[in-house]
């Protein structure tokens, strides 16, 4: 084997300056980020000791308040039982108004003030009206009174639109509230321009063409005489 030469000084300084590491030097970004963190983490510190005092100044607020409470009633005694029950609210059934609105609005735009009614009333004084089929024991028994009057309507005031619908929705809620026989006042015309019953003939028309009337006849002196019409619907029994 051949021998070694002896490295120099300067040959071993220089290989050991090349195996050891180079430390790497500090960026001013580094630091920078540093300081970013550094003050987030101080402001989250701060807002969470914000949120604490703000608990504990709410927590010592209720118990004041509590306390003024407790004195308050200190000297409070409860009721003596005294055995009342307290009714349950009645339940109200729900309307459906708007329906009874536009089924009024169609039946009253249904009845027409053109209709012939000469045939359809018998030749007497008080005009009556008796829808066929029906006996003229019905009609006889209405002029005596044998029905009570249970509903009425009274049209003085109305011009002959607000009079018609009138009419209409009052014959459907005496339907409704199974009402036998109903007086429909419609008044005298004593004070209209030629002092005649405006709407007498027309409350006439209309009643001949409402199928739920059967008969009607002038109402008697005790009940209006020649201002009132007598109305007798269906399911009376006659």
């Amino acid at each position: 084997m051949g021998r070694r030469h002896p490295r120099s000084p300067e040959q071993q300084s220089s290989r050991a300056g090349a195996a050891a590491p180079q430390p790497r030097p500090t960026r001013l970004g580094d630091l920078a980020d540093l300081a970013g963190l550094k003050n987030a983490l101080k402001q989250e510190a701060g807002r969470r000791e914000a949120d604490t005092r703000r608990a504990l100044q709410h927590h010592l607020m209720l118990q004041r308040e509590a306390e003024v409470f407790r004195r308050a009633v200190a000297d409070v005694a409860p009721l003596a039982p005294d055995g009342r029950v307290a009714p349950a609210p009645a339940s109200i059934e729900p309307i459906a108004r708007q329906h009874q609105i536009d089924e009024r609005n169609a039946l009253a735009q249904s009845l027409s003030d053109e209709i012939d009614i000469e045939r359809l009333l018998e030749t007497d004084d008080r005009l009556s009206f008796c829808r066929p089929g029906v006996g003229p024991e019905s009609l006889r028994k209405l002029r005596r009174g044998h029905w009570v009057t249970q509903a009425q309507l009274d049209l003085h005031g109305l011009r002959t639109d607000e009079a018609r619908d009138a009419v209409a929705a009052f014959l459907s809620q005496s339907v409704r509230d199974g009402v036998r026989c109903v007086r429909v006042i419609h008044g005298k015309g004593l004070g209209s321009l030629n002092r005649q019953p405006v709407l007498k003939e027309k409350v006439m028309r209309w009643l001949t063409q409402r199928q739920e009337v059967i008969a009607f006849c002038q109402a008697p002196p005790f009940a209006g005489g020649g201002g009132a019409l007598l109305v007798l619907l269906k399911g009376t029994g006659a």
